[in-house]
């Protein structure tokens, strides 16, 4: 039977490092050589930092990818293979962001789409794989609409600027300098993004890595030895460097708020911290540091967890739906096959009556249509009663039946070759 398999490698089981080794080369030169394979009839790749996923449809789908992931090297103890119905319940819940190391972050939605919409375009899915992922992006966003499993920071970067945007009663027109680029540092500058504030002055110890994310975001790079002049003007420094020293010391902070009467928030989510302790004996200087934002970023993780139950049982749902629809979907196909072969005879065997006749007598246009409508009509008489017992069969999961017409189909088929 032709369905939907999947080879699914994520940070589940795999390492970054693993992940990577598990990827050769980009999308298409993935996808070209799987949909040359013989019994291979539509296929995608989804890849991502935390997952390398590959969806085929075929008759033997878990036997080729298995293959596949051997040839590719993949060790067995990182690889899951899962089955039609297997496959249909994790791409559900992986576009509703139950698979994701943060739960029910948006951007594997978004993700999914992309690398999709790649597959179409070089050509390698088709009506099933579209209705896979189809369902999968529908759901992914009733359950982002239906219930809080996205709502709340649930990253140390991204409860940073929470925090600040909640002591300052809001970030519109505030100055913001974030010093550090990397992972931390960019989330952080992406969430501020959307907070409508005056200015994101972004300081690395790389300035083209700075200029990079500063680009990305309409934020101001900012030379990594000024530093300190920047401080002078904000109202708030996160900082997030991997620095094995304090970035920001009293020493510093002293200078910076001479001759300033408004107050300063600092936010150190660095490990090492980059942030001295003491630097609250300034007076208008206010610091947070990691430990705190973890007990928040705690709580969103609670109250997504709870949320995530709502999404299970939507999920749910959808999966029942998703599976009836592929149920149609093979009554539709086989009665579809049905119908072409029946009517092919009708051709041969209508076109082989009239020369028959035509051997005898001169025929008109007037005896052609009656030896057409009835040959049509006999067609259609004797396909009604299998389309019924095959649209009975998908639905009431009638396995024998369905298999049984398939292989009278193809049989019939073979035998007119």
């Amino acid at each position: 039977m032709t369905e939907i398999s999947s080879m699914v490698i994520t940070h589940a089981k795999a390492s970054v490092e693993e992940m990577e080794g598990a990827w050769h080369g980009d999308l298409e030169s993935m996808l070209k050589p799987l949909y040359a394979q013989e019994l291979i009839y539509e296929c995608a790749v989804l890849k991502t930092c935390n997952r390398v996923e590959i969806y085929v449809v075929s008759p033997r789908g878990s036997k080729i990818l298995f293959n596949f992931a051997k040839k590719m090297g993949v060790s067995s103890r990182i690889v899951e293979f899962y089955d039609h119905d297997e496959t249909l319940s994790h791409l559900l819940r992986l576009t509703s962001g139950l698979e994701s190391m943060i739960v029910g972050e948006d951007q594997i939605l978004g993700q999914i789409k992309e690398l999709y919409g790649i597959a179409k375009d070089i050509g390698t899915t088709g009506r099933m794989l579209d209705t896979a992922f189809g369902k999968a992006i529908q759901v992914g966003k009733r359950v982002r609409t239906e219930t809080g499993i996205n709502r709340g920071s649930v990253s140390i970067g991204s409860a940073a600027v929470d925090l600040a945007d909640g002591i300052l009663n809001g970030l519109i027109g505030k100055t913001v300098l974030v010093i550090g680029a990397g992972e931390m540092g960019t989330l952080v500058a992406r969430a501020l993004a959307h907070k409508n504030i005056n200015a994101i002055y972004i300081a690395n110890r790389t300035f083209e890595r700075a200029e990079i994310l500063a680009n990305e975001l309409g934020g101001l790079a900012v030379p990594y030895s000024k530093i300190e002049e920047y401080v002078k003007t904000a109202d708030v420094v996160i900082s997030a460097t991997s620095a094995p020293h304090y970035v920001l010391t009293e020493e510093i902070m002293a200078k910076a708020m001479e001759n300033r009467d408004h107050k300063i928030l600092l936010i150190d989510i660095a490990n090492p911290r980059d942030i001295e302790d003491s630097v609250t004996q300034v007076s208008n200087v206010t610091l947070h540091n990691i430990d705190g934002l973890r007990v928040i970023n705690e709580k969103n993780m609670q109250i997504r967890h709870e949320e995530a139950k709502k999404a299970e049982v939507l999920i749910e749902e959808e999966l029942i739906l998703l599976k009836t629809q592929f149920k149609r979907q093979r009554a539709d196909g086989l009665i579809s096959e049905l119908y072409e072969r029946l009517y092919e005879v009708r051709e041969h065997e209508k076109e082989r009556a009239i020369n028959r006749l035509k051997a005898y007598h001169s025929i008109g246009d007037i005896e052609t249509k009656v030896i057409d409508d009835l040959t049509h009509s006999i067609v259609n008489k004797i396909v009604a009663g299998p389309t019924k017992a095959l649209r009975d069969a998908a639905e009431h999961d009638d396995e024998g039946m369905l298999n049984t017409m398939s292989k009278l189909i193809e049989l019939n088929s073979a035998k007119e070759e």
